[in-house]
Order: structure tokens, then C-alpha cells, then sequence
């Protein structure tokens, strides 16, 4: 059985960014509050114009270019996100258009700031199977838009930014190299912790004047009961893939967190008991952007030499539902 190797990366945020001093112009906040809780400077926001979808196809066409591929080619998209630009159908579907392809399948992972590792999962799966060979996998998200920018909403709304982080994976026969392994969760007992409650068909009408007057259209965050689980939560998973393939904190090359919060991603470096040059983080500029964060800062690292050939890569996510998840690749 064949391995699943990374055969390029992409990505694309929206040129408009928003400062946290632009933010303390909406509502009540400032630079100082933001960074101390969060570790955020600034987030990308769409505009006019832009969506989901237009996002995920600059990604896309940037990996693609990468791999030396043309969309035809592909056998395959998974698409990871919690903004999706319409009701139904999912986003898939769009960015399948978009590419200029048809008749291969599209599917929706709808699994939040988890999204990603386990759509990577999936496409790890089919690929090792031998089902598809050449999967776009796609991380993309529209915060901007759904957010409360008013001082009732500001502790969700300085978080979120909008981007989209796109990989092309495919077999590989070397034994050393590869997805190594891929590990997933969820505790549905906590849902409401961090949700959106509307539009959904457990109302009846499943959107109204109501609904919207009470909020129930905007994200909620029980922010300490969100960051205990992670702090657990994320080191527990990451313990799990490197035992799971005979390896140590030192073995890790570098660790790519769901970039959900600056404080967070040290929680997790120091129960891990990681070096600072073992971790990845580029959350002070692009804020949370759920499905997409992983992909973007997996880009980034390859972008700046922080991997090569046979180096340890872990992935760790965690998010609503409560979902987590993690991953080990060998580069």
C-alpha cells in the first residue's frame, strides 16, 4: 500500500487588512487588549466581490501551478469549511466550476477549526486505497461577514479572519516519506460551547426576525471552557500520533497548530515540551481562520526552508464541537 505525500501548497488571503486599532474604531477595545489575549496584530477581511470560493481557487490555482498540474488532472476535491457561501450545496461544487472541471466528486468536511486534518484524513484514505490519486484538498473560510462588530460581539469578532490555504496530495511508494498517520475526535457533549444556533432546521421557521434580533445567527464562544479543552486537548492528540509511529518531542521537526490563539499554541509547545524553532505560528497576521490555518501556515513554513526532505511535520487542530485531531507526516 502506498503512502500519501504532499506534492504542493497554495494559498490566498484578501488584500484588505484590519488592524486591531481599525477594530477599536467599531467597538470597544484596543491594540493592547487584543494582543494580550489572543497574540492577533491584524486578519485579512474580504471585500466586495469576494467569497469562499474566490478565495479557494487562488489557492488552488497557486498549488497546482506548484505541482506542475492542470485542473483536469485532479481526481478529486475535499473542501474544509464552517462559512460556506450558500446554504447548499456546499462549496465543493462552486470551486469545481470555478477550476473549469467536472464529474469528479466534491465533498464538504464541515468539522470547523478541525476541518482540514480531518479532511486530510479522508483524502489520505482514498488515496492509500488506491480509490483517487490526485486530491485538492482545500481549507477555506469568510469570517468577516458573520461576525458582531459591535462591543456585544468583540470577543469573537477581533479573532477571525478570512483566508483560504489549498494542498495537492497524491501516492508515493517511498516507505520514508508520507502521511504516517492521522488521528481524530470529537465529544459532541460540549456543541454548544462554541456554536452557531442559526439558520438551522431545529427552528421552525429555521430563520426569522427573531432568530436574527437575538443573535443566534453569530458565532458564541465560551472562550475559558474553549481554551482549557485545547490546552488538554491538542498535547493529548499530538502524544497519540508520535507514539502511534515510535516517536519523542525531539523527533518533531516542526508542529503546525490550528492557529486558533497565540496563548493556545504556547499552552500546547510547553505540555509538548517543544523549542520555540519547533513550532509554527503566523497567527499575529492572519488571526483564526478555522479550516484554513493549518494550510496557510503548513505554505508559509515551506515558503521560509522550515522543512525538507524526511523531517517530522505534526499537525494538531481543535475546535467546535468539541472536535480535535492530529496528524504525523515524514516530509
Amino acid at each position: 500500500m502506498s503512502r500519501t505525500e504532499f506534492i504542493a501548497t497554495g494559498f490566498h488571503v484578501p488584500e484588505r487588512v484590519v488592524t486591531n486599532d481599525d477594530l477599536a474604531r467599531m467597538m470597544d477595545t484596543s491594540d493592547e487588549w487584543i494582543v494580550q489575549r489572543s497574540g492577533i496584530k491584524t486578519r485579512h477581511w474580504v471585500s466586495e466581490g469576494e467569497t469562499g470560493v474566490t478565495l479557494a481557487r487562488q489557492a488552488a490555482l497557486q498549488a497546482l501551478a506548484k505541482a506542475g498540474m492542470k485542473p483536469g488532472e485532479l481526481d478529486c476535491i475535499v473542501y474544509c469549511t464552517c462559512t460556506p457561501d450558500h446554504f447548499e450545496p456546499g462549496n465543493g461544487v462552486f470551486l469545481q466550476r470555478e477550476l473549469g472541471v467536472r464529474d469528479i466528486p466534491a465533498l464538504d468536511v464541515r468539522n470547523q477549526c478541525s476541518g482540514f486534518i480531518y479532511g486530510l484524513s479522508v483524502a489520505d484514505a482514498w488515496i492509500k486505497s488506491g480509490q483517487y490519486r490526485r486530491v485538492l484538498l482545500v481549507g477555506a473560510e469568510v469570517h468577516s461577514r458573520g461576525l458582531d462588530k459591535t462591543t456585544r460581539g468583540r470577543d469573537t469578532a477581533v479573532l477571525f479572519g478570512d483566508g483560504a490555504g489549498a494542498v495537492i496530495l497524491g501516492p508515493t511508494d517511498e516507505d520514508s516519506r508520507g502521511i504516517l498517520s492521522t488521528h481524530l475526535y470529537a465529544d459532541g457533549r460540549h456543541a454548544e460551547k462554541l456554536w452557531v444556533d442559526a439558520p438551522g432546521l431545529a427552528h421552525d421557521p429555521y430563520i426569522s426576525e427573531e432568530l436574527l434580533a437575538q443573535g443566534k445567527h453569530r458565532a458564541v464562544m465560551e472562550g475559558k471552557e474553549v481554551f482549557k479543552y485545547a490546552s488538554v486537548l491538542m498535547p493529548q492528540s499530538v502524544a497519540t500520533a508520535l507514539k502511534a509511529n515510535g516517536l519523542t518531542p525531539a523527533d518533531i521537526t516542526l508542529l503546525v497548530p490550528h492557529q486558533a490563539n497565540l496563548r493556545i499554541i504556547e499552552m500546547v509547545q510547553k505540555s509538548v515540551g517543544l523549542r520555540d524553532d519547533q513550532v509554527y505560528a503566523n497567527i499575529e497576521k492572519y488571526g483564526n481562520t478555522t479550516a484554513a490555518s493549518i494550510p496557510i501556515a503548513l505554505h508559509e513554513a515551506l515558503c521560509e526552508g522550515r522543512l525538507k526532505r524526511g523531517d517530522v511535520l505534526v499537525l494538531t487542530a481543535f475546535g467546535s464541537g468539541f472536535t480535535w485531531a492530529s496528524a504525523a507526516v515524514r516530509w
